[in-house]
């Protein structure tokens, strides 16, 4: 039978990341999340938990987390699980920690909300001049339905101009009934 290991994660950054590079010049980030749970207790009670999970990002992707990314972040992490090993120096014992291995991370918080209202996030320079305009998006055709007759109040048919009176001006919308119904 195949096996699976694939994890999707949000949450929010606990500290800002930082980037660093190993011996061959490949950059690495580890961010950590706290992921809430909410959940109902056996007495009825809402409650919440909160999981902090470690994640590493490689390469560019790890480069882009330290320059965007700030503690509070909101991010989707997609990636599998990966244990790592190693003996404690103060004691010599084994240890070893379940960690999150990257494939993806998506920015969820808007640009707004990453620039902190000072600037710096995304898009803007780093005096915080706001980005530059977006182009306009061409203008969206509507849909027309065609003209249909109207069957009630001797209304005209959709799409056909409306009867003027005779001083050549629209005639005034009819006055409401005194007798609501509600």
């Amino acid at each position: 039978m195949p096996d699976l290991n694939r994890v999707q994660l949000m949450g929010r950054l606990t500290f800002d990341p930082e980037l660093r590079r190993i011996p061959n010049g490949t950059a690495v980030s580890e961010l950590r999340m706290a992921v809430n749970r909410s959940f109902q207790g056996r007495d009825g009670e809402r409650r919440e938990e909160v999981l902090y999970i470690d994640v590493t990002v490689w390469d560019r992707q790890a480069e882009n987390c330290c320059q965007y990314l700030r503690r509070g972040s909101l991010v989707f992490v997609e990636g599998s699980l990966k244990m790592d090993q190693w003996d404690d120096k103060t004691t010599g014992e084994k240890r070893s920690k379940v960690r999150v291995q990257a494939d993806r991370v998506q920015f969820l918080d808007s640009r707004r909300d990453a620039q902190g209202g000072g600037g710096g996030g995304y898009g803007g320079d780093e005096y915080g001049a706001p980005p530059p305009p977006r182009e306009a998006a061409p203008p969206r055709r509507e849909r027309r339905e065609p003209a249909r007759e109207r069957d009630y109040d001797d209304a005209p048919p959709r799409g056909a101009p409306a009867p003027a009176n005779s001083g050549g001006r629209a005639a005034a919308p009819p006055e409401p009934e005194d007798d609501i119904p509600f």
